[in-house]
């Protein structure tokens, strides 16, 4: 008895002992954790007070009348436009009260009479719009991506658009106007959105005709979302096709401390609202903000999360085996969102012929061989020798001694068919990228070709600038990132095959609407 006890005094003891141990140990790592993110959330202030340049009235102004989820998502898409022309009222009320003298606003996009506001004839398609069609096949909508305008998408509307289609593009919340305004949009905003005007395309689609949702980057991540969220709530109408340009479904790095380092920005003094920036930067792109908040960083890997959890879980349900046909253009380099949130974690969770990615390789010509990084190669190998459930197209050199490009599909199956493109790499391009996907070569803002451009105004991604570093406010190198896709005729074929289809396969029903 008196050993019993004994050990059992001991083991209350050594319970206690370690216990407290424990404790103490989680008490210390906990403090740890809060200097380390004490030491990264000043640092960052540091940083952005000290080495961002001076901020203009388009990073501090705020604007009223923007589309917000807790008080708006009762509206309908009509109701979403009357929001959206009262917030660009408001934008034109505020640019009349800035100082026409400011170097700034000069060359900025907010000139009425600058340059590129010129080359964009004011740009329009800032704002959502509709492409009608006088007897309607099809409906789509189109979502573009974080920074973006709905001009992203107006190359793929307008090619939906002539097959007969009437096209809807989407302005998200926090876009078109501002930057400032990227500081405060919300992944609620973009969803609640999305669904007011898939539900408004959805109404106006017959039995009978095909519906089409397609994104471009965080676009893309909200439509794959949206089908998801279809699965298991019958109210939304799931899409008959997903269309999809380098879909964001990775997570940055950054995002870890994204939730915090802007933490700063919320006191009151006006030298800590560059916390709210991670760049700062001239914003002359008539359609594109250059200028990017950490709330930006924060809301696209909350959707990128909220996507994988989704993916997850249509896998495990076998619900996944529902969704209708996904197809993905990606550039087999992507410094903006990478490859293997397309490559790793969505097509392998897909099953069937008709879920598709397309991957455009690097130009591989031997010119080119000694300056290139091995990882694209790695990758596309890989994809092509590992089982499949999808089908795989690579875009790509033909032979190195050339710059003709044929495309290799590989289906399900592994069985090979090699398609003749007709098309060659331009001389001086050595890979597509994540911001040209979108855009044809001679689009009239971003397109490279010699011409490209418009009312005599040479387009922005023709600009070619050489000198030395320091001698311009944005870096040399963004100036030659390839803005325009010299293979969008591949991808407006891969749409007009689609829909030919998917006519074949779904009549069109008589009678459908056409109002505007």
């Amino acid at each position: 008895m008196a050993r019993s006890r004994f050990l059992i005094n001991s083991l209350r003891r050594f319970s206690s002992a370690t216990a407290g141990h424990t404790g103490r140990l989680a008490l210390r790592t906990v403090k740890w954790l809060l200097i380390i993110c004490l030491a990264i959330m000043l640092g960052f202030t540091w940083f952005a007070v000290s080495m961002l340049p001076p901020l203009q009235p388009w990073h501090t102004e705020r604007l009223s009348g923007e589309f917000k989820a807790y008080k708006d998502s009762h509206l309908d898409f009509n109701g979403y436009l009357r929001r959206e022309k009262q917030l660009f009222d408001n934008m034109d009320a505020e640019i009349a009260t800035w100082d026409k003298q400011n170097e700034a606003y000069i060359y900025s996009r907010y000139n009425q009479a600058g340059m590129f506001n010129r080359l964009a004839e004011g740009a329009p398609f800032n704002r959502s719009y509709r492409l009608l069609a006088a007897k309607p096949v099809g409906h789509a909508l189109m979502i573009h991506g974080l920074t973006d305008s709905p001009y992203s998408m107006k190359a793929m509307a307008e090619t939906l658009n002539a097959r007969g289609f009437e096209v809807t593009v989407l302005r998200l919340p926090g876009h078109g106007t501002f930057p400032s305004m990227m500081t405060e949009m919300t992944l609620r905003d973009w969803n609640a959105a999305v669904r007011i005007a898939a539900r408004d395309v959805a109404s106006r689609t017959p039995p009978g005709q095909p519906f089409y949702l397609a994104g471009h980057s965080t676009g893309g991540t909200l439509a794959l979302q949206y089908a998801l969220d279809a699965l298991d709530d019958r109210s939304l109408r799931m899409p008959d096709r997903l269309l999809l340009l380098s879909p964001a479904i990775n997570i940055t790095k950054v995002a870890a401390v994204a939730g915090f380092i802007d933490f700063m920005s919320v006191v009151p003094i006006p030298v800590l609202e560059k916390a709210r920036w991670i760049d700062v930067m001239p914003e002359f792109d008539p359609y594109k903000f250059n200028s990017f908040t950490v709330n930006a960083t924060r809301q696209v890997n909350r959707s990128a999360r909220a996507l994988r959890r989704s993916l997850a879980d249509a896998n495990e349900s076998g619900r996944i085996m529902q969704m209708p046909p996904v197809v993905t253009w990606q550039s087999a380099v992507d410094s903006t969102v990478g490859v293997a949130g397309a490559a790793d974690v969505l097509y392998p969770a897909l099953k069937g012929a008709k879920h598709r990615l397309v991957l455009f390789d690097v130009n591989r010509t031997r010119a080119f061989g000694s300056v290139q990084t091995p990882q694209a190669r790695a990758l596309i190998e890989r994809l092509q020798s590992s089982p499949r459930g999808y089908t795989l197209d690579v875009a790509g050199n033909a032979d190195p001694r050339s710059g003709q490009v044929n495309v290799i599909r590989l289906a399900p199956d592994n069985s090979r068919t090699v398609l003749d493109t007709g098309l060659q790499w331009p001389g001086d391009v050595i890979s597509v990228g994540h911001v040209a996907l979108p855009f044809p070569s001679d689009d009239p803002i971003y397109g490279f070709m010699p011409g490209s451009g418009h009312n005599g105004i040479r387009s922005i991604g023709s600009l070619l600038l050489r000198g030395e570093s320091g001698a311009i406010s944005v870096s040399l190198g963004s100036l030659t990132r390839l803005r325009s896709n010299p293979f969008w005729p591949l991808i407006g074929a891969d749409i007009d095959a689609f829909v030919t289809e998917d006519l074949a396969a779904k009549p069109a029903a008589p009678g459908s609407k056409t109002d505007g």
